[in-house]
């Protein structure tokens, strides 16, 4: 038996490869007991297998939205429960918001997480957590996203200057969350990071696990095309978003564009200018 047979205990019959991953190498496997699971393996950085399986075993505990069962995982392999992703039906947005919104009244005492993960393969630094939202974010998001800007040579000169001026800015952006809920998040939340279920139920994957504030994951789902509004009336019944909370979207997709120029390249700088310069228009 190879590694992977051991792990799962099951003779392997067949492994079909998965498209579209720019991190994991996937692949779904077919077993002799006639069960199908999806594989992931990280071989440049093993470690966010574990962080992975740590941030869906988070979600999971709080029974509030799915996530595929873990089966099996190791320092090579991250074994899931294959899910048959279908396209959504009628009703799959609103259930998908209120769930979501549950998910969100699920809270820490502290902002941030008890371990660093990943967002993408760059490190998310979720420790030292902290009582304050606005010191949590801007050190451990931005500050850090731009420290890596800089090492990665594209903190460009207009660039480093709005960084420097978004420090002075944060206080004002903030303004009125000295005691914002440290919510449940599953921190990257796009289009490609749920499944619909043959049940017509929403599966979350790929988790980027932290405690924070709910807005920064709603930020995160309109970076790339926002979901279908069902969504977000379903959302805001169950759990209303604070006033301001427009206001506040570009400061949270701008941690996501900042990682992005950092893993992808200068594609990505002209859209962090422009998400920094909106709060100086």
């Amino acid at each position: 038996m190879d590694k992977l047979e051991l792990l799962i205990g099951e003779k392997i019959l067949g492994k079909f490869s998965m498209g579209g991953g720019c991190i994991a190498d996937s692949k779904i496997i077919q077993t002799e007991n006639g069960n199908h699971y999806f594989v992931k393996s990280y071989l440049q950085n093993r470690a966010i297998l574990q962080c992975e399986t740590n941030g869906l075993k988070e979600i999971k505990k709080c029974n509030e939205i799915r996530v595929p069962e873990i089966i099996a995982v190791d320092d090579e392999f991250l074994v899931l429960e294959y899910i048959d992703k279908q396209r959504p039906s009628k009703g799959f947005y609103e259930m998908f918001g209120r769930q979501f919104a549950n998910l969100h009244k699920i809270t820490a005492l502290k902002h941030g997480f008890t371990e660093n993960n990943f967002i993408g393969t760059s490190t998310q630094r979720n420790l030292p957590q902290s009582d304050s939202w606005k010191e949590f974010y801007y050190k451990n998001r931005l500050e850090y996203q731009f420290y890596l800007c800089e090492v990665n040579g594209f903190l460009g000169n207009e660039l480093k200057q709005l960084a420097l001026k978004m420090e002075s800015k944060i206080d004002d952006i903030f303004d009125g969350l000295e005691n914002v809920p440290a919510s449940l998040l599953h921190g990257d939340l796009w289009s490609g990071n749920y499944l619909v279920s043959p049940e017509n139920t929403p599966v979350l994957i790929d988790p980027a696990v932290y405690y924070g504030h709910r807005e920064a994951d709603l930020a995160m789902t309109k970076l790339f095309g926002a979901f279908n509004p069902e969504f977000y009336l379903a959302y805001n019944e169950v759990y209303p978003l604070d006033d301001g909370y427009q206001y506040r979207e570009n400061i949270y997709k701008l941690y996501h564009i900042l990682n992005h120029l950092n893993l992808f390249g200068y594609s990505y700088y002209s859209q962090a200018v422009s998400l920094i310069k909106y709060y100086f228009n």
